[in-house]
C-alpha cells in the first residue's frame, strides 16, 4: 500500500544470459514490460555491434510490408485487425518471413508494372480512337465552302489562286486540356501565322498509368505546309509533352483503323479486367495477416535492438546485461528468465544478480486506467525524484474538488459527468477503432479525470444551490414574512432583518437559501462567503503540503531537515494564515444576528496584527488577550526565518567539519567498516573501481558553504514570500467561480429569457430554436471554455502552490522495454 503515495523500490541487477537463450529471455522480458536496459557499449557506433545485420534484415521487411499495407489503402481494402498478440517468431523463422515478404513484394510489384505498362497502351489506344474521331469530324467540316476559304488565307498572297491544286500536310495527336492557349499562343508565334490549328475537348477524363490520377486532354490537328513548318510543329509538341499519334490521310482508311482500335481496346480491358481481380485476391488475402507480420517483426527488431545493448563476455558464450527493475517484479522477471531458457531448449539457466550502485535509479510509479490521468498531469510539471513522496493519490480528489470550486453548477455538472461515462462505459469499443484524432485521444484519455470533474461539479453546485443559473427550492426557503400588501406597494426595495423574530427560522438544511437568487444583494453575500471559503481552502492545501514534506525527511533520514526546515515553515503559516482561518470559523460561530453590526473586519484585525496596533476605536478585539497572542504569533513566525535561513546552513557546515575530523583520526590512516551481512554477501558491488577513485579525490565529499547558503537563502524568501502570494492566489477559486456563475446568468437572461417571454402559439416553435441556440453556447462556453479555463487555474494551483512545498520533481522516468508501448508508437526502439 506503501507505494502508492511513494515510488516503486527500484535496483539495478545484472543479466548473464547464454547467447542461445538471450533472444527468448529478452522476447519474454519484453512481454512483462518491468526492465530498462543500459547501454553497455556507448562509445560503439551502431554499425558496428554484434547484431546489426539482424536489425537491418529486421528493417528490410518492415520496409517491405510498409510496401505492402500501402498498396492495400490505396486499394481501399480493410486492414483485419483481431487485436491479437502473436508470440515472437524465433530467429530460425526469420529467413521463411523474409522469403515470403519478398515472394509478395515481387509479386505486387510484377503486376504493378504489367498492369501499368497495360495501362499505358490502354491510354495511346484510346486517345488513338479519340484522334481518329475527331480527325474525321475535322476533314468533314473542311469540306464546308466557308471555312476552306477560311483555310485558304494561309497562303501567300500570289499563291491563293492555285487553290485545290495546293496539297496541306498535317499532325494529330492529344494534349493537356490546361496547356491549349499556351500551345496555341506558342505555334502562331513560332509559325509566324502559317499554321491552321484545330482542336476539341475528349469529354470524359482519361486515367495516368503512372499516378492513377484522372487527367483531362484535348485532340488537336495541325495544317501547315513544307517540311519546314513540319520540323518547328513536332518541336513544339514535344515541348508541350503533346502526344503525336500516325493518322491516315483517307476516310476509308481512317475507318479501318478505328475498327481495329476499337477491337484492340476491348480486349485489353478484358486483360486489365483479370489484372485487376488478381491484385485484389493478392491484397485481400494479404490484408488478413500484415498486421500480426507487423507485429512479429517490429518484436524482433527491438530484440535485436535490445541485444545490441549487452556486453558479450570473453569466451563469446554468454551476454551480459544491466537493467533497472522494480524490486516488487524481481520474481516475474526471474521466472520470465527461466521461461525463456526453457523456450530456447538451452540447458544453462539465465542468472540475475542484484549490484549495489551510487547511480540515481529511474522513477516509477505503477498506475491504472484510472491514476494513469492523474498520474500524467503530476509528471507533465516534472518526474519526482526516486522515492519522493508522490502527488498523484492526493491529486485524485484535490484536483477535480478545486475544479469544482471554480465551476460549481449542478446542470454543467451533470452535463460532464454524463458525457465522461460515455467515454468509460464505451471505452473498449472506442480503443478497438483506434481513432487518430488528437483532440479526441487526449479527451479520451482524461476521461476519469473528467468523470471526477463533473461528480464534485454536481456536489459543489448542490452546495452553491446553483443549476443552469438557478437556484433549487428543494426544501423551502428559510425565510417567511406575513404578507404586508401596504409596505409592498409603497417600497421597491425592501431588506430583511434575521433579528426580526419569525422573519429567519435557522440555517439552510443544505447549501445556499434559494431566496438569495432573487435577493439584490445577492453578489455582497456571495463574495464575502466564496472569498472566504477559498482563502480557508487554500490555507489547508498548502498547510497539507508542508506536512507531506516530513514523510520525505523521515524517508531520506534527514533529521536535520525536521528541525530546521519543517518545523519552521509548518510554524510560519500557522501562526499567520492558520491563525486567519481559525478567526473565520471564531466570527461566524461567535457572533449571531444579534450581535453582528458590532462585528470587528478580520482584513483591518490581519493588518493590525502586523502593526502591532491595537488602539483603533473603530475595530473592536474579537476576544480577550487577542494583543498577547497576535503579538507572540508575530514574534514566532518572524523568528521562524532566521532559523530557517543562517541557523540550517550552519549546522550542516558543522557536521561536515565534524565528519573530516573522524576521517583524519582513524587508526594510522586505515578506515575501519563492519562486514558485509549475508544479504549485502548476495549483492554485487558496481562501479567498484570507479568508486575507489572517487574516494581517493574526495574523501569527505565536496562541500560549498557560499552555494549552500545562497540556496537556503533562496528557499527562505521563496517560502515567506511564496506564502503571502499563494494564499492570495487561492483566491482565483472565488474569482472564476463567480465568473461562471454570472455568465450562466447572462446566457440565461440574453438567450433563454427570450424564448420563455412569448406566450403565443408561435413562441413555442421559436422557444424551441432559442433553446436550440441556448443548448449550443452553453456546451461550447461553459462546459468547453469555462470548463478549460477552470482546469487550467486547478492545474496551477497544484503545480504552483501545492506540489512546492514537497515535491522537486527533478528525477527521470522508467522506460521498460515494452512491446506495447513499441507496437503502440509510444517508443523508438
Amino acid at each position: 500500500m506503501g507505494e502508492l503515495f511513494r515510488s516503486e523500490e527500484m535496483t539495478l541487477a545484472q543479466l548473464f544470459l547464454q547467447s542461445e537463450a538471450a533472444y527468448c529471455c529478452v522476447s519474454e522480458l519484453g512481454e512483462i514490460g518491468m526492465v530498462q536496459f543500459r547501454d553497455l557499449n556507448p562509445d560503439v557506433n551502431a554499425f558496428q555491434r554484434k547484431f546489426v545485420n539482424e536489425v537491418r534484415r529486421c528493417e528490410e521487411m518492415d520496409r517491405k510490408l510498409r510496401f505492402v499495407e500501402k498498396e492495400i489503402n490505396k486499394a481501399n481494402i480493410p486492414i483485419v485487425d483481431t487485436g491479437e498478440n502473436p508470440e515472437v517468431p524465433f530467429p530460425r523463422d526469420m529467413i521463411d518471413l523474409e522469403a515470403t515478404f519478398e515472394k509478395l513484394e515481387n509479386e505486387l510489384k510484377e503486376i504493378n508494372t504489367n498492369q501499368e505498362a497495360l495501362k499505358k497502351n490502354f491510354l495511346e489506344l484510346t486517345e488513338l480512337k479519340h484522334i481518329l474521331r475527331r480527325t474525321q469530324q475535322f476533314f468533314d467540316e473542311m469540306e464546308d465552302p466557308s471555312l476552306l476559304e477560311e483555310s485558304s488565307t494561309l497562303l501567300e498572297p500570289h499563291e491563293v489562286n492555285r487553290g485545290a491544286a495546293l496539297r496541306l500536310g498535317f499532325v494529330a495527336g492529344v494534349i493537356g486540356r490546361e496547356r491549349i492557349p499556351t500551345f496555341e499562343r506558342m505555334l502562331w508565334r513560332v509559325c509566324r501565322g502559317n499554321v491552321f490549328l484545330r482542336q476539341a475537348e475528349i469529354e470524359d477524363p482519361l486515367e495516368d498509368p503512372a499516378t492513377s490520377d484522372q487527367v483531362h486532354k484535348s485532340v488537336f490537328i495541325i495544317f501547315f505546309q513544307g517540311d519546314q513548318l513540319k520540323n518547328r510543329v513536332k518541336k513544339i509538341c514535344e515541348g508541350f509533352r503533346a502526344t503525336l499519334y500516325p493518322c491516315p490521310e483517307t476516310p476509308q482508311e481512317r475507318k479501318e483503323m478505328l475498327a481495329g482500335v476499337n477491337a484492340r481496346i476491348d480486349d485489353l480491358q478484358m486483360v486489365l479486367n483479370q489484372t485487376e481481380d488478381h491484385r485484389q485476391r493478392v491484397l485481400q488475402a494479404a490484408a488478413k495477416t500484415v498486421r500480426v507480420w507487423f507485429i512479429k517483426v517490429r518484436k524482433m527488431k527491438a530484440i535485436y535492438h535490445t541485444l545490441n545493448l549487452c556486453n558479450i563476455d570473453v569466451t563469446q558464450k554468454c551476454l551480459i546485461a544491466e537493467v533497472w527493475c522494480p524490486v516488487s517484479e524481481l520474481d516475474s522477471i526471474q521466472f520470465a528468465l527461466r521461461r525463456g531458457t526453457e523456450k530456447s531448449g538451452s540447458t544453462v539457466p539465465s542468472i540475475l544478480n542484484r549490484m549495489q550502485t551510487k547511480q540515481t535509479p529511474p522513477t516509477f510509479n505503477k498506475t491504472n486506467k484510472f491514476t494513469t490521468g492523474f498520474q500524467n498531469i503530476v509528471d507533465a510539471y516534472g518526474i519526482g525524484n526516486y522515492r519522493e513522496m508522490n502527488p498523484a493519490p492526493y491529486t485524485i480528489i484535490t484536483f477535480p474538488f478545486l475544479f469544482a470550486v471554480m465551476f460549481g453548477d449542478l446542470g454543467h455538472g451533470l452535463l460532464m459527468t454524463c458525457g465522461a461515462l460515455f467515454l468509460v462505459i464505451r471505452e473498449r469499443r472506442l480503443i478497438a477503432q483506434k481513432n487518430d484524432n488528437e483532440m479526441f485521444n487526449m479527451v479520451f484519455s482524461g476521461r476519469y479525470i473528467i468523470l471526477m470533474m463533473g461528480l464534485f461539479s454536481i456536489y459543489t453546485g448542490t452546495i452553491y444551490n446553483d443549476c443552469f443559473s438557478k437556484a433549487l427550492n428543494v426544501y423551502g426557503s428559510s425565510w417567511s414574512v406575513r404578507p404586508m400588501p401596504d409596505t409592498l406597494a409603497g417600497n421597491n426595495l425592501l431588506q430583511l432583518d434575521p433579528a426580526v423574530p419569525g422573519v429567519f427560522n435557522g440555517p439552510y438544511p443544505i447549501g445556499i437559501d434559494p431566496i438569495w437568487a432573487i435577493s439584490s444583494n445577492k453578489l455582497t453575500f456571495l463574495n464575502s462567503f466564496k472569498m472566504k471559503m477559498s482563502v480557508i481552502l487554500g490555507v489547508i492545501h498548502m498547510l497539507f503540503g508542508v506536512s507531506l514534506s516530513l514523510f520525505n525527511h523521515l524517508y531520506f533520514k534527514k533529521p536535520l531537515n525536521i528541525y530546521l526546515e519543517f518545523i519552521p515553515e509548518l510554524v510560519f503559516m500557522s501562526s499567520l494564515f492558520g491563525y486567519l482561518i481559525i478567526l473565520v470559523f471564531y466570527k461566524w460561530t461567535t457572533y449571531n444576528v444579534f450581535m453582528s453590526k458590532d462585528a470587528p473586519s478580520l482584513l483591518i484585525t490581519f493588518i493590525n496584527m502586523f502593526l502591532f496596533s491595537y488602539n483603533d476605536p473603530t475595530n473592536k478585539p474579537l476576544y480577550k488577550g487577542q494583543m498577547i497572542l497576535q503579538s507572540l504569533l508575530v514574534i514566532l513566525a518572524l523568528a521562524c526565518v532566521p532559523c530557517m535561513l543562517i541557523v540550517k546552513p550552519l549546522m550542516l557546515r558543522r557536521q561536515h567539519l565534524q565528519k573530516q575530523n573522524q576521517g583524519v583520526q582513524n587508526f594510522g590512516g586505515v578506515t575501519v567498516r563492519n562486514g558485509p551481512t549475508d544479504d549485502q554477501a548476495e549483492i554485487i558491488q558496481h562501479d567498484q573501481l570507479e568508486q575507489q577513485t572517487e574516494e581517493e579525490h574526495e574523501p569527505f565529499g565536496e562541500f560549498d558553504f557560499a552555494d549552500l547558503a545562497v540556496h537556503q537563502a533562496i528557499h527562505t524568501i521563496e517560502y515567506c514570500l511564496g506564502c503571502i502570494s499563494n494564499t492570495a492566489s487561492y483566491l482565483r477559486l472565488w474569482a472564476l467561480s463567480l465568473a461562471h456563475a454570472q455568465l450562466s446568468e447572462v446566457l440565461w437572461t440574453m438567450v433563454m429569457h427570450i424564448g420563455l417571454s412569448s406566450r403565443s402559439i408561435g413562441g413555442f416553435v421559436g422557444l424551441a430554436i432559442i433553446f436550440f441556440f441556448f443548448a449550443i453556447l452553453t456546451v461550447a462556453i461553459l462546459l468547453i471554455m469555462e470548463g478549460l479555463s477552470a482546469f487550467l487555474h486547478a492545474l496551477r494551483l497544484h503545480w504552483v502552490e501545492f506540489q512546492n512545498k514537497f515535491y522537486s520533481g527533478q528525477g527521470f522516468k522508467f522506460h521498460p522495454f515494452a512491446f506495447d508501448s513499441i507496437l503502440d508508437g509510444k517508443s523508438e526502439d
